[in-house]
């Protein structure tokens, strides 16, 4: 069970059919689902595309990103790799304990110094690859913060931007946009100066699949511009609240006196998996077990989130409705929580009114929740004061309700990162 908590919070049916739909869509979400479908021993096929690997010399391979580990683990297993790099989130053991990779466990969502030793490192061993040589990048969410190399800036400015715009309800594709422009690897830049071929496989983290996004476009490239990035500051009045030298920077290319990012494809990028194959897992064992299902995919704050969810919850027996995407939170408190467990809260709030039993469930498929230890959370509807409920929200403090009335969902780290999935069942 990926679920680690499955026993003690499937205390009814419903609860039950709830969770194991969701175990399926975390299931769905593990990268060995996929790449063992892609990768061969000589041979890379997507479709109906396919990349030889025989001909080449060497095969190197170069993961990062929350799946980085266990995307790397699947690839070694199927493809004959000489050596490589992987960068991965820090507290967690590694699945490969071979030599011939380099490991990095870095620090997320804040960029910390060992976020920047990975990017020279890996920038250093692209530099190294001669033309008859191939190299598998391997990339997932969460990698803007795993490998970072600030530009024009020091770690400890990046660090304060990245915090203020967390906070700030910004989504994570303009978030992105910001990144890149203060980066000397994101938006395409790692790769501008490699001379070997290679191939970028991605597990997508944003709505949209847009590959110029996913981890802030590294292997890919920019459709964003210094003037976007600007704009965004403006737009949640973060001018005066950011470093001047960040200023700065943004002002200048936005007036063309820096370089853009690069604008045209390197190497060809795949996404190999998305929130779609959770959401069809999902639906299929919805059906296996008698429900009826909708899925929905969400976006944007929370607060709106959680009212959509809300006139599209199943009024039938035996019925649901299947969400997935990631939601945005306007961070105004100090309290512990995340963005699936304030949904959670949002949804139970505004259902109070309904004399309906319902459940309601949302987690992040990689295990971790905003600042808390649990993945998000499960509740059956319960009749709580809506002033109690209304205190806790205004301090983002969602994870305290869950430790009162119940519903916490623990999955540890997964190992991978396919944005967030939920449900509400009646």
């Amino acid at each position: 069970m990926i679920i680690q908590n499955f026993t003690k919070l499937g205390d009814t049916k419903n609860k039950q059919r709830a969770l194991d739909i969701l175990e399926t869509g975390l299931f769905a979400a593990m990268p060995e689902q996929k790449l063992t479908k892609i990768l061969k021993k000589n041979q890379i096929k997507i479709g109906k595309k396919s990349i030889r690997l025989s001909g080449y010399e060497n095969i190197y391979l170069v993961a990062f990103g929350k799946a980085a580990d266990s995307m790397a683990k699947a690839a070694n297993s199927l493809s004959k790799i000489k050596s490589g790099i992987i960068v991965m989130p820090k507290g967690s053991t590694p699945y490969i304990r071979n030599k011939k990779f380099q490991i990095f466990k870095s620090s997320h969502p804040i960029p910390n110094k060992t976020s920047v030793r990975a990017a020279k490192s890996v920038l250093q061993f692209l530099k190294k690859r001669k033309k008859n040589e191939f190299v598998i990048f391997l990339v997932s969410g969460g990698a803007s913060a795993l490998l970072a190399l600030p530009n024009g800036i020091t770690l400890k400015q990046k660090i304060k931007v990245t915090k203020l715009l967390l906070k700030s309800g910004a989504t994570i594709q303009e978030i992105n946009c910001i990144r890149k422009h203060l980066s000397k690897i994101k938006g395409g830049k790692l790769i501008e100066g490699m001379n070997c071929s290679g191939v970028s496989l991605v597990m997508s983290d944003v709505m949209g699949d847009d590959l110029s996004s996913i981890a802030s476009g590294t292997t890919y490239y920019d459709k964003t511009t210094f003037r976007d990035a600007f704009n965004i500051i403006k737009k949640y009045n973060l001018a005066k609240k950011l470093p001047k030298p960040v200023i700065k920077i943004l002002k200048s290319g936005s007036l063309g006196k820096i370089p853009e990012t690069p604008k045209k494809q390197k190497i060809k990028n795949y996404i190999i998996s998305s929130n779609s194959d959770c959401l069809e897992a999902m639906a299929k064992k919805s059906k296996k077990l008698g429900l009826s299902c909708k899925t929905k995919h969400i976006s944007g704050n929370v607060k709106d989130a959680s009212k959509k969810l809300v006139r599209l919850a199943p009024k039938k027996i035996k019925s649901c409705v299947i969400f997935g995407g990631e939601t945005t939170v306007h961070v105004i408190g100090n309290g512990v929580g995340g963005r699936n467990q304030e949904l959670v809260l949002r949804i139970l709030q505004k259902l109070q009114k309904k004399n309906q039993t319902m459940v309601i469930a949302s987690l992040g498929t990689d295990g971790i929740d905003g600042n808390s230890k649990y993945a998000g959370a499960l509740s059956e509807n319960i009749s709580v004061n809506p002033k109690e409920i209304k205190s806790i929200l205004q301090n983002n403090n969602s994870e305290s309700f869950f430790k009162k009335y119940g519903g916490l969902i623990k999955t540890g780290n997964t190992k991978t990162n396919l944005m967030d999935i939920g449900l509400l069942l009646n």
